[in-house]
């Protein structure tokens, strides 16, 4: 059975007259075109001020990029001063050199904590990071296999950069004498 098809007796036709054009046609080309132009002159604007701004910040990062290390080295003049003070005086005690240089030595050590930068000094007995020590020699000790027996300079890092690793000795363990090196009963 086909659906039912719709009547179209009942509709009229009703006749679409075009409404009258408030504006003529050369008026609203008139207005689009000054509408596009407004458009145009705000879009060179956004560009340029994207431009100026971009190249301000290339400036301010070049810059930061020149003198990023200004406040490190201004944090460095005290101690330059106190190290040329201490030659300049040629007619100083032992003692009074040992004190200036121990006083120029927290200088020096203050300066690098503003900067962020610490020293790496494990202790005897720390294991052995190879990130952060580096071995400098093996020795056979009764101390734990990997560990650090002796600091030969200490390291530094910059926040977690190693900037100089720490120079190490290292513990190995000790070769048992006598043993069977084919034997694997000796093993531990």
């Amino acid at each position: 059975m086909a659906p039912p098809r719709p009547q179209f007796d009942k509709m009229q036709e009703k006749t679409v007259q075009p409404q009258e054009v408030d504006k003529t046609l050369e008026q609203q080309l008139a207005e689009a075109q000054a509408q596009a132009a407004s458009n145009r002159d705000a879009m060179l604007r956004a560009l340029a001020d994207a431009e100026n701004a971009r190249k301000r910040f290339q400036a301010e990062a070049a810059s930061a990029q020149k003198y990023a290390l200004e406040r490190f080295a201004e944090s460095l003049l005290p101690v330059m001063d106190s190290l040329e003070a201490a030659l300049a005086n040629r007619e100083a005690s032992p003692q009074a050199l040992r004190d200036g240089v121990e006083l120029t030595l927290r200088q020096l050590t203050t300066a690098l904590e503003k900067a962020r930068i610490a020293p790496i000094a494990p202790v005897a007995g720390e294991r052995f990071d190879p990130h952060r020590h580096q071995a400098m020699a093996a020795v056979q000790t009764e101390s734990e296999p990997n560990t650090v027996v002796a600091v030969m300079q200490k390291g530094y890092q910059l926040h977690d950069r190693v900037l100089r690793p720490a120079l190490v000795t290292v513990a190995k363990p000790v070769e048992k004498t006598g043993a069977n090196p084919i034997s694997d009963t000796d093993l531990d």
